[in-house]
């Protein structure tokens, strides 16, 4: 399944990727390139997951 996520740059030029497990519970990455930010993204959004557990939807 795949988590819909969103990546923007801010105006100091940072990427930052973000994803919503459920309302109110979300992982967020930073990075100097796109693919950096998804990379820290990803390990958010697994320790996230770690800590608050995996919607049924993920099962």
């Amino acid at each position: 399944m795949l988590v819909p996520y969103t990546i923007e740059q801010d105006g100091d030029g940072v990427w930052c990727a973000r994803a919503v497990l459920r309302a109110g519970v979300c992982a967020q990455g930073e990075g100097n390139t796109p693919d950096a930010a998804l990379a820290d993204l990803r390990t958010a959004f697994a320790r996230l997951t770690q800590e608050v557990g995996s919607p049924a939807e993920l099962l």
